[in-house]
């Protein structure tokens, strides 16, 4: 690769939105070349280990950020090729049509896309297909419209799992199979068959996969568009500035700083930003120039506001029975996800996490000082652990935000209390079913390592709308096809369009909107 080589598009970031992105102009046949802030994630035995992964945050980037009092905190991001879909859950679920509306919470409004569900819908069943998606639509009353079933049937409950839907069901509410993504095929048991890639274990959930089974960015896409001549890879690549010719209207230079500390300068007819919502904006801001005084994109002054990363609670419940589920991340429930019967205003989301073990509960220990049983050893309560994650959303306010201090060090600002009325009741209504749902009802415990050691602020796996879409340039830093307002050939497709997050987990949709934007700039590009 020549450093003076030009190129028609050069995407920053290879994960959910720019790993995508790059697997769909691959055959394209247009030179492109993806830049990766670091390196291939190391296949060791440590990808499955709890307490390398978990508590001694061994994949995680070693830098810190500062929160609005300038106290520092470890982010819960990752950089290697694939992004943080190296280390998610696979839970890929759609927005609901209400959600790309304006929609009235407790702490208040969640505003309106300028895109509808109708807009993105072809787009969401492309991505499920192609990120191997296991589910069936329709047994969620609340979703969607839909044009295609999921190319791959649910995952199936183990007998506890099974055993919790059926009670659920028996007091009148809907808990479905959780679309997943995994490389997965079943058995008439539901094990996995002898040429299976995913091996239905307990590492699901927050870990690497050791056998590439769980679809990430990596192998679905990024690994298929390098087969394509004309897709360039270089890692170790921090892209630090992006430049702009004499107009202020394109982006002519992409300066980086290589892993042997030099500096080198890529240029295309397009450039795609997608480091992450914080990094994404981060990028931006440190680009400003006398064009663009406030960063680029930002004539609206909404670059790195508006941040949202949802109201998350990890919960863990301890079943009377033993438990022995391995992959237990099949069930979800939305049925208070707009609302209750006593309450007006949307609550969120239930589904289940990766399955909790002796090393995490050990970790977790000194947190439940009190609230855990005495006499119930790390490895019986492991046993007998059921794990629930509850996503409510958080409203994006544009005090949440991404900033820059005067050595380049990002700090972010958040509201941690931002909404959170409904999650609350959300999980009080978990609380409320435990005996009903056979656990032990006074045993539901914060599982904070999931949280980031029980840092809500540290906890960006789900950072999302710090470069929000919008018709309007006054209000908005891009176009409906994410391109920026105020520059020619500048596009964002990560998470960080986002004008609202749902209450569900965002990779899907960034996935979807990267194929949408990604027909845009294959026509663009002729």
């Amino acid at each position: 690769m020549a450093e003076d080589q030009h190129y028609d598009v050069v995407i920053i970031g290879t994960g959910a939105g720019g790993g995508t992105l790059a697997h769909r102009l691959a055959p394209t046949g247009k030179r492109i070349l993806i830049l990766e802030r670091g390196g291939h994630l190391p296949r060791e035995r440590d990808n499955w280990e709890s307490t390398a992964v978990f508590v001694k945050s061994r994949y995680r980037a070693p830098e810190f950020w500062y929160d609005r009092h300038g106290n520092p905190f470890p982010p819960e991001v990752n950089y290697y090729v694939g992004g943080n879909t190296k280390f998610y859950g696979a839970a890929l679920f759609r927005l609901r049509p209400e959600d790309f509306g304006e929609l009235r919470h407790h702490g208040g409004i969640s505003p309106a896309w300028p895109i509808r569900y109708e807009d993105l819908e072809p787009y969401y069943t492309q991505a499920e297909h192609l990120y191997l998606v296991h589910g069936r639509h329709g047994e969620d009353p609340g979703e969607g419209p839909v044009s295609a079933q999921y190319a791959h049937p649910p995952v199936r409950h183990e007998p506890r799992i099974q055993q919790l839907s059926d009670d659920l069901e028996k007091h009148g509410l809907h808990p479905f199979h959780l679309p997943i993504g995994v490389n997965l095929t079943q058995d008439a048991t539901g094990g996995a068959t002898h040429a299976s890639v995913c091996i239905r274990c307990n590492r699901v959930d927050g870990f690497p996969c050791l056998v590439r089974g769980k679809a990430d960015a990596e192998v679905i896409c990024v690994e298929p568009a390098l087969e394509h001549d004309n897709v360039t890879l270089v890692t170790g690549a921090h892209v630090r500035t992006l430049e702009t010719d004499g107009t202020g209207r394109t982006v002519s230079a992409v300066v980086a700083e290589l892993a042997d500390g030099s500096t080198a300068r890529f240029a295309g007819d397009l450039v795609v930003v997608a480091c992450g919502a914080v990094n994404s904006a981060a990028l931006l801001l440190r680009s400003a120039n006398d064009r663009h005084p406030g960063g680029l994109a930002n004539s609206s002054d909404t670059v790195g506001r508006h941040y949202m990363r949802h109201n998350n609670l990890a919960l863990m419940a301890v079943s009377k029975e033993p438990n022995d589920t391995q992959f237990q991340k099949t069930l979800a429930m939305n049925d208070w996800y707009l609302g209750s019967d006593d309450w007006e205003y949307p609550l969120g989301g239930i589904q289940m996490l990766g399955k909790s073990d002796a090393d995490q509960i050990r970790g977790e220990a000194p947190r439940w000082a009190g609230l855990a049983s005495p006499d119930m050893p790390f490895e019986v309560l492991a046993h007998h652990a059921v794990d629930f994650w509850l996503c409510g959303e958080d409203l994006p306010h544009p005090d949440n935000r991404v900033t820059l201090d005067g050595n380049g060090d990002i700090h972010l600002a958040l509201d941690e209390k931002n909404n959170i009325e409904g999650l609350n009741r959300l999980q009080h209504r978990l609380q409320g079913m435990l005996g009903k749902l056979g656990m032990h009802p006074h045993h539901l415990l914060p599982h904070s390592l999931y949280l980031h050691k029980g840092m809500p602020i540290g906890a960006t796996a789900h950072q999302a709308g710090t470069v929000r879409f919008g018709t309007d340039p006054k209000s908005s830093a891009l176009d409906v096809n994410c391109r920026a307002h105020d520059l020619d050939n500048l596009y964002v497709v990560d998470t960080s369009f986002f004008p609202s997050i749902g209450a569900v987990n965002p990779s899907l949709t960034a996935i979807a909107n990267a194929l949408r934007v990604g027909d845009h700039l294959t026509e663009r590009l002729g």
